[in-house]
């Protein structure tokens, strides 16, 4: 009975079965059971990777003009890279280290109001993510429409959690300015890619090719 049960729950999840495990260094669905492919996780959890594509000289340590640098090589334009290389560090590098961001604390920056996607300790939890498609995705079933992810900011909102509001918002906007597809689609692939920071190199590797 109880392996029915779990059966059925890795069914409805589309991940292996313990689904509700947090992996600590791979961000792992269904059909990339070992993570994204050809990415070496260097020891880090699935948040700091997220975070360390931003880290342009490799220290551990993300200053303001490196996420400028690094907004601007996943294309966002020169004005909202300046933005957010002042406003990102500014509100991340408090909880880890003041004036610049040590990716070694990231996890200390997880704001509220979120996917919960990364747990407490920088952990990617595969049935979080899962349940962002399948409580949300209602007309694609792996792919988010930019009303569809609106929705399911609104539903994370914790009451009161103002920051935390404007950070997911700020967020996964900009994701779906940079990444969504011709269809005006966000794609699960594009969005697990977004969490161990392996999207951001494609970003980078599409905009040097065009």
């Amino acid at each position: 009975m109880m392996q029915l049960r779990q059966s059925a729950l890795a069914h409805c999840f589309r991940v292996p079965v313990p689904a509700d495990l947090a992996r600590a260094m791979v961000a792992v669905d269904a059909d990339h059971p070992n993570g994204t492919e050809g990415c070496d996780p260097r020891g880090m959890s699935v948040l700091q990777q997220h975070v360390a594509f931003f880290d342009r000289n490799g220290d551990g340590i993300v200053y303001p003009w490196e996420t400028f640098k690094g907004m601007r090589a996943i294309g966002c334009g020169f004005i909202t890279s300046l933005v957010l290389g002042f406003f990102i560090n500014l509100v991340m590098s408090y909880p880890t280290q003041p004036i610049s961001v040590h990716i070694k604390n990231i996890h200390k920056a997880k704001h509220g109001s979120d996917s919960e996607t990364y747990d407490t300790e920088g952990r990617f939890d595969p049935s979080k993510f899962d349940a962002i498609f399948s409580k949300y995705g209602r007309t694609h079933l792996d792919a988010l429409t930019k009303d569809e992810m609106n929705l399911m900011l609104k539903a994370n909102h914790n009451i009161y959690d103002f920051l935390g509001w404007i950070a997911a918002i700020g967020e996964w906007h900009l994701l779906y300015s940079v990444a969504k597809d011709k269809d005006g689609l966000l794609q699960r692939e594009t969005v697990r890619g977004v969490f161990d920071g392996s999207l951001f190199e494609r970003l980078q590797d599409s905009k040097k090719s065009s």
